[in-house]
């Protein structure tokens, strides 16, 4: 990859340098505050479907949130490939902030959901629009710490957050996991306006025409359309779920390979196995541990409060997973790092599985949930590099939104298979301990790619 050019003095700088510090301060706020309302929803979810009579409509809560992500991520990359990143980052934070409100004054599910649809368009451009602002502003020696401080910026939110979402929502009301996170948010869009006005983002020098932007923002809509049916398909009468979402999975499949690399699904060799594996890694770990605070609260009878600490396990657990990775992560390699992430991946679910079928102690659940974070905390800043090292500032928008859709595509389609499975299965603990068995599966398939992720050259 072509970085920008440093001078000797410039060697011994560090993303908390002046140069850098007012940049990696206000990204570090956003991905704050997007852990902070992730780690809330998932808590209070179970409770937001059940006030507003819409627990067949679980999965899609998220997997809506997923899905519009994809048109912000391709719209925000097609931006960014034009521009400097600084107004994609204004503008999807703007909506990130309307999403939340419209779901917290939501009265009915429908309401909700469409404020997460919104939501989710913010939340995937800001996404893209970080990874291009890295890109442009630190050297490559740099790319690794600073994603590994994005990891670490959920440390916090982790701590608190989800017992707090719960303590809000059994003392007050779930709405303020919701509009509380908006209020935060708006004080930060305004200091973040505030520090990236003084910095100087160079702008994408992309020559791609006007026309296919636009047949790849109609394949973004496709596929997020397409993702939600799969997630509305629960909905349908029992002898046609399984048809319209195989259906949409197909239409899906095929609007979204034109924005990925060449060879994603054939896991060849390089960026398009970096690709593949975030997108399995990603659905496995979220359609899990959507479904382990539902475990918790309706198994065993947990309070929200309660429930929630098993994300502050798995969170911190992310956050040291990534120290750990930015620490030693090219002396481990890709090869050992990916070994290592899935084998915490699968003997987490296995833990989770056996407490769901044998009624075994709940602390074993969140405690073993733990080793997943740790799995996801090794990969998730890996295969970022390696995205980055991939990529010329020619394509870094396009292989940005790329690694972002596979990642929301890959979690939304997942997670509304998940919501089918536990439909189907027999009710209870059976119906939880097949979602994470069908998580394991795919963190078993994430092997293939895992074995192909390569070693760029370093321009």
């Amino acid at each position: 990859m072509t970085a920008p050019e440093e001078a000797p003095d410039a060697l011994r700088e560090s993303i908390w340098s002046p140069r850098y510090l007012a940049v990696t301060l206000g990204a570090v706020a956003l991905i704050f505050l997007g852990a902070l309302e992730a780690l809330a929803v998932t808590t209070v979810m179970p409770v937001v479907s059940a006030d507003l009579d819409g627990q067949s409509l679980y999965a899609v809560a998220f997997a809506g949130t997923l899905a519009t992500g994809v048109v912000g991520m391709v719209a925000v990359g097609a931006w960014t490939d034009r521009a400097a990143p600084r107004a994609p980052v204004y503008t999807a934070t703007a909506l990130f902030i309307l999403g939340l409100l419209i779901a917290g004054l939501a009265q009915t599910m429908p309401v909700l959901l469409a404020g997460r649809l919104v939501q989710g368009l913010g939340a995937g451009g800001q996404t893209v629009a970080l990874y291009v602002v890295v890109a442009r502003l630190y050297p490559p020696r740099m790319h690794g710490r600073v994603f590994a401080v994005f990891s670490a910026a959920w440390v916090v939110p982790s701590m608190v957050g989800p017992a707090l979402a719960g303590a809000v929502t059994e003392l007050l009301d779930w709405r303020w996991t919701f509009l509380g996170v908006a209020a935060l948010a708006i004080i930060a869009l305004v200091a973040i306006i505030i520090r990236l006005r003084a910095v100087e983002l160079r702008a994408g020098d992309a020559s791609g025409s006007l026309a296919r932007v636009g047949v790849r923002m109609l394949l973004a809509v496709v596929v997020a359309v397409a993702a939600i049916v799969v997630g509305l398909a629960v909905e349908a009468p029992a002898a046609w779920r399984w048809p319209v979402a195989a259906s949409a999975v197909v239409v899906l499949g095929l609007a979204v390979l034109p924005l990925l690399p060449r060879g994603t699904l054939r896991s060849v060799r390089g960026l398009p196995s970096v690709i593949l594996m975030r997108a399995l890694i990603a659905g496995a770990f979220f359609a899990a541990e959507a479904y382990i605070p539902y475990l918790l609260m309706d198994e065993f009878s947990f309070s929200p409060t309660y429930a929630g600490l098993v994300l502050t396990g798995s969170a911190l657990s992310w956050s040291f997973g990534s120290w750990v990775q930015g620490q030693w992560g090219e002396r481990l390699g890709s090869v050992r790092s990916s070994a290592i992430g899935l084998s915490l991946l699968l003997s987490a679910l296995a833990v989770v599985t056996i407490v769901a079928l044998a009624g075994a102690s709940p602390l074993l659940a969140m405690a073993g949930w733990a080793l997943a974070g740790g799995g996801m905390g090794l990969l998730y800043p890996m295969l970022n590099v390696l995205m980055l090292a991939y990529s010329t500032p020619a394509d870094e928008g396009f292989n940005s939104s790329a690694l972002s859709i596979a990642d929301a595509t890959g979690s939304a389609v997942i997670m509304a298979v998940a919501g089918l499975v536990f439909g189907a299965a027999a009710a209870g603990a059976g119906a939880f301990a097949a979602v994470y068995v069908l998580s394991g599966v795919l963190i078993l398939a994430a092997a293939v790619p895992g074995l192909r992720l390569g070693r760029p050259a370093v321009g």
